[in-house]
C-alpha cells in the first residue's frame, strides 16, 4: 500500500535534516561562525521562527518528486537539505550584491556581521550543502550519490551563470527576451529543476522519467519568475509582502520592463531618460500595462506553467504525490487550487 503524503511530516523531517547538516560540522570556539548560519536559516536571533525560515519549497519539491516517482521520500532527505542550503547560500550572497539590508523582515547577514563575514558564511553554507548531499549514499547507494552530486554541482554552476547575467544586465541599455529567459533559467529555474530531478534520482527511476521530472521543475521555475515579475510591479503589497514599487525604483530589467522597452512608447521614453522616482511608479505601471507588458508577461507565465504540467504528466507520477506536486506548483505561482 502506498504511503499517504503527509506534508507536515515532510517539513518537520526537512528541518531535522537541516539541523543535522549544520550541527554535525560544529567545532569548539566557532560559536559565532555557526550562529550566523543558524540566524540566516531562521533558527536563532530576534524574529526567529517560521516566517524567518521561509517556506522550504525547494526541499519539499525534492521529497514530493521522490514519492511521485515511487520512491521512499525519507531516502531523499539529504538531497532536500542540500538544495535548501544551496538556496540559502545564494540568498546570503544576493543580499550583498543587491545591497539589501533586510531579508524576511530581519537584518541580512552582511548587515549584521559585515560583508566579509557574510561572504564567508555563504561559502560555508554552500560547502555544507555538498557535505549534506553525500549522506544520500547511505540512504540509497553510492551510484545514486554520484548522480545526485553531478546534478547539484551543475545546478550550482548554472546558478552563478544566471547571477552573472543578472548583474551584467544592469549596465546594458536594452535586452532581448531571449537573454532574459537565459538569465532566469540559471538564476531561478536551474535549482528548481535540480530539486525535482534529485527526487527522481533518489527514487532510482528511469532516465526518461528523471528528465521529465527535471523539466517540470525547470519550467515551474520560469513560470514562477515571470509571475514574480508581475507582482513586482502590479502586486498587492499587503498580500505579497513586498512593495510593488521596488522593481521599477530599482531599475530592474524584469520581463514586463524588457517588453515595454521594445515597444518604444512612452514607457521606454521615460525609462531611458533616468532613474525612476517613487512618485512616478504608479503612472509608469499603468503605462506599461496599457502597452501590453502585463498581458505579455502573464501569457508567458501561463505558457511556462503549461509546459511544466505537460512534463509532469510525462513523468507519470503516482496519483497522490502527483496531486501534491500540482498543488505545490499552484501555491508557488499564487494560483487557486
Amino acid at each position: 500500500m502506498t504511503e499517504q503524503i503527509d506534508i507536515p511530516s515532510m517539513l518537520t523531517s526537512i528541518e531535522d535534516e537541516l539541523h543535522i547538516s549544520i550541527e554535525s560540522q560544529q567545532e569548539p570556539e566557532l560559536d559565532q561562525y555557526f550562529a550566523m548560519l543558524a540566524y540566516h536559516l531562521g533558527w536563532e536571533g530576534e524574529g526567529a521562527g517560521p516566517e524567518a525560515r521561509g517556506k522550504r519549497i525547494r526541499p519539499l519539491l525534492v521529497l514530493l518528486a521522490c514519492a511521485a516517482a515511487a520512491g521512499e521520500w525519507r531516502n531523499a532527505l539529504p538531497a532536500a537539505a542540500a538544495v535548501e542550503l544551496v538556496h540559502n547560500f545564494s540568498l546570503i550572497h544576493d543580499d550583498i550584491q543587491d545591497n539589501s539590508p533586510l531579508r524576511r523582515g530581519r537584518e541580512t547577514v552582511w548587515k549584521r556581521w559585515g560583508i566579509a563575514q557574510a561572504i564567508n558564511a555563504g561559502d560555508a553554507m554552500l560547502t555544507i550543502a555538498h557535505l549534506a548531499l553525500l549522506r544520500i549514499g547511505k540512504t540509497t547507494s553510492p551510484k545514486i550519490a554520484i548522480q545526485a552530486a553531478h546534478t547539484l554541482q551543475n545546478a550550482c554552476l548554472q546558478l552563478t551563470m544566471g547571477q552573472y547575467l543578472d548583474l551584467a544586465f544592469e549596465s546594458q541599455e536594452k535586452l532581448s527576451t531571449e537573454a532574459y529567459w537565459q538569465m532566469v533559467g540559471g538564476k531561478t529555474a536551474a535549482l528548481l529543476g535540480a530539486c525535482t530531478e534529485l527526487g527522481a534520482i533518489a527514487a532510482n527511476c528511469s532516465n526518461s522519467r528523471r528528465a521529465a521530472f527535471r523539466d517540470f521543475g525547470y519550467y515551474l521555475g520560469l513560470a514562477f519568475q515571470a509571475q514574480d515579475d508581475i507582482l513586482g510591479i502590479w502586486g498587492d503589497a499587503v498580500l505579497t509582502g513586498k512593495s510593488n514599487e521596488s522593481d521599477l525604483l530599482a531599475g530592474k530589467k524584469t520581463l514586463p520592463v524588457i517588453y515595454g522597452m521594445h515597444q518604444d512608447g512612452l514607457f521606454n521614453e521615460r525609462w531611458i531618460s533616468g532613474a525612476i522616482t517613487a512618485s512616478e511608479t504608479e503612472t509608469l505601471a499603468i503605462q506599461l500595462e496599457s502597452e501590453g507588458a502585463r498581458k505579455y508577461t502573464q501569457d508567458s507565465a501561463t505558457r511556462m506553467t503549461e509546459q511544466a504540467l505537460h512534463a509532469l504528466a510525462l513523468a507519470n507520477p503516482g496519483a497522490e504525490a502527483g496531486d501534491a506536486l500540482k498543488d505545490l506548483a499552484n501555491r508557488l505561482l499564487g494560483r487557486e487550487v
